[in-house]
């Protein structure tokens, strides 16, 4: 992970050359204006993740310039991290200073936030983890207010919970999530905020149903599913898999149908290419998909994934990648026209950015 250039005098210019950008992929296929959702210009990334450099007797957090690995960027602290990493930086520090069984051969430090003030830290070493570690990681857990989370090759410790949990405001009402350790969320939680109120008030309320693929922790399943009849929702990941059906108990969500299938599978299974022993009991024929949704990973959607959209009135897209977003608009602009636009603003002062597409058939 190399470290933005951070400077927020500059924030509206780059974003303004985000917008650019995006209007420019996207202007072959006619889109209206984005929507621009800004970020906070500081402290608004919600994990974050270290090397550690030793000098002498002393270990600093650190990044490396991109393609640099041997000159490390040291550091006190992080201005585009959350309060709270910011807060536990120089503590968890002297905790690993103070305890030679915290840091012998510990080489990376990684921080799990929230908006809602959890907090999670995972210690990586290059050594077996024992007894005397599992004491000094727990004191050090109370003391800090957190859990963590210790790793070394075939080992993996958990003090307190391998999960954070969140609370996002969407549309009037508290979503409650888990964020388990390893798993991917997302970064930007006020930004993610706005993404959610966004694709809710895009989708509309809906008397049909919603197929999702790629559905992740149910980041965005658990509001979208209040404006539909039913969901199928995807997602091949283990982790992300036990963490959604967590959720959607937890939030009472009880019209969502979650299979561990890759979105290439289910286009399988929805061309009856082959059947899945996950999808017995599901009566696929039995759904009234209006909606597709999608937030795929930066390759974007397959060419098969492309066609299956074509079935649908209504895509509602998701997209870390505006380029693959644009690659997969072109297969699909001779059957929908795109009809929002937005761009999310996840990734300040990084060409990175998020952006979103609703499309209807034409």
């Amino acid at each position: 992970m190399s470290r933005p250039s951070f400077d927020p005098s500059t924030y509206a210019a780059q974003l303004e050359e985000k917008v650019t950008r995006l209007r420019e992929l996207l202007a072959p296929f006619q889109p209206p204006a984005p929507e621009v959702f800004e970020s906070p210009r500081e402290h608004y990334r919600l994990r974050a993740e270290f090397r550690l450099w030793r000098e002498g007797e002393e270990r600093f957090y650190a990044m490396f310039a991109a393609g640099d690995k041997h000159t490390p960027i040291l550091l006190e602290d992080f201005p585009v991290a959350s309060q709270r990493i910011n807060q536990l930086m120089p503590r968890l520090k002297a905790g690993w200073q103070a305890s030679p069984a915290l840091s012998f051969k510990l080489f990376q430090a990684e921080f799990l936030t929230t908006l809602a003030g959890d907090a999670l830290v995972t210690l990586a070493y290059h050594r077996p983890l024992d007894a005397d570690w599992q004491r000094a990681a727990e004191a050090l857990a109370a003391d800090l207010g957190v859990s963590l989370v210790g790793r070394a090759r075939g080992q993996r410790i958990v003090i307190g919970r391998d999960y954070v949990e969140e609370a996002l405001d969407v549309a009037g009402r508290t979503f409650r999530y888990r964020q388990p350790e390893g798993a991917f969320t997302q970064p930007n939680g006020e930004v993610n905020r706005k993404m959610l109120a966004w694709a809710l008030d895009a989708l509309g309320q809906r008397q049909d149903d919603l197929m999702e693929l790629y559905c992740g922790n149910g980041n965005f399943t658990l509001p979208l599913a209040t404006r539909v009849r039913r969901v199928l929702a995807t997602e091949i990941s283990k982790a992300s898999v036990s963490a959604a059906l967590a959720n959607l108990a937890d939030n009472g969500v009880d019209n969502v149908t979650l299979v561990r299938l890759s979105a290439e599978e289910l286009t399988q299974a929805l061309n009856e290419v082959r059947p899945f022993r996950r999808l017995a009991g599901i009566d696929l024929k039995g759904y009234a998909f209006g909606t597709l949704f999608v937030d795929p990973p930066r390759a974007g959607m397959d060419t098969d994934t492309c066609e299956l959209a074509r079935r649908f009135p209504r895509i509602l897209y998701i997209s870390c990648n505006p380029e693959t977003l644009a690659a997969n608009l072109a297969q699909l602009q001779d059957t929908h026209r795109v009809v929002r636009c937005a761009l999310f603003d996840q990734f300040p002062y990084t060409h990175h950015m998020e952006s979103g597409v609703l499309l209807e058939r034409r």
